[in-house]
């Protein structure tokens, strides 16, 4: 329903969110790229809402905020403005020096007010709120050198086999970029320093039997072509952009979880499903509860070292 204001006002449950500026344009149109209005986001996270908040729910966020479009300047939110409404989740974790009081998404009716703060992407942790030492999730974030998709495909079978020999369960997600997040369930009892620890040892394991295609530097003068894989988001405080979110990108691009299946489709692409399609692929359940398997590192770490010596 919409006001005489301009103001439209979106039923969420038993919330009432109203929507500021809904025609406001987000997302300018241009070549290929279809215009998006901040009506249209919104109408995305309500439809996306089902299948988006079980990996959002109790997880400290990041928001990356456009209030004016993409044309217009970037702000990187971390701590929850006083004016946010009460009913809104919020969770105070350490930081050095003092704490920041994060913004939490456990509803729709959270979703929907972050899309009218024009919140485009939702950056979470890795961990919970009750537990934000223990990450219960592993990234590793397949990056290229270029806008060239093969090499992230060859390096997402690469990571895949190795992660299979490990004996890990791991999920595959369209960044809404350039390249793939690989993601694996943990059971929440290592903390993050041994958690990245095993992520940077099986990067370089996968880099050093693939020098030519692979590399760990983080430095990008020193990876030339090759494809970065990346693991510095497996520590405190550092975020993922979550599965659904909307990447500030034109054309709206949808970070979209997939099949391993999907990764030999000659169509995919890092920016394949936008906000006018990807509650359609989230519909097929890709993940299929892949993610309620999390894993102890300690039999991994143990295979781990027996393949590199």
């Amino acid at each position: 329903m919409s006001g005489g204001d301009g103001t439209r006002r979106v039923r969420a449950g038993r919330r009432t969110v109203e929507v500021h500026r809904p025609d406001k344009v987000l997302f300018p149109g241009g070549g290929d790229a279809k215009e998006y209005t901040k009506g249209d986001l919104v109408d995305y996270h309500r439809a996306v809402a089902p299948f988006m908040l079980p990996h959002l729910r109790g997880r400290p966020l990041m928001l990356e905020r456009h209030p004016d479009g993409l044309d217009g300047p970037r702000f990187m939110q971390k701590n929850t403005p006083d004016g946010y409404p009460e009913w809104i989740t919020r969770v105070e974790v350490a930081k050095e020096g003092g704490t920041v009081r994060h913004t939490v998404c456990d509803d729709t009716a959270t979703l929907l007010y972050l899309a009218d703060q024009a919140s485009i992407a939702l950056h979470r942790w890795l961990s919970r709120a009750d537990s934000v030492g223990h990450p219960d999730r592993l990234v590793f974030d397949l990056d290229p050198a270029g806008d060239d998709f093969e090499a992230v495909r060859e390096a997402a079978r690469l990571l895949g086999e190795l992660l299979d020999e490990l004996e890990l369960p791991s999920a595959l997600m369209t960044t809404g970029s350039r390249g793939l997040h690989a993601i694996v369930p943990l059971n929440g009892r290592h903390d993050f320093d041994e958690v990245r620890s095993f992520a940077r040892d099986v990067a370089d394991t996968l880099a050093d039997a693939h020098p030519d295609r692979l590399t760990t530097a983080a430095r990008k003068k020193d990876r030339g072509e090759r494809l970065y894989l990346d693991v510095q988001r497996n520590a405190y405080a550092q975020t993922a952009v979550a599965p659904f979110t909307v990447r500030p990108r034109p054309g709206a691009p949808v970070a979209t979880p997939i099949t391993w299946d999907q990764l030999d489709d000659p169509e995919l692409h890092a920016r394949g499903w936008t906000i006018a399609d990807a509650v359609e692929q989230a519909r097929t359940n890709p993940w299929s509860g892949l993610l309620s398997r999390g894993r102890a590192l300690g039999p991994a770490r143990r295979r781990l070292t027996a393949l590199r010596a």
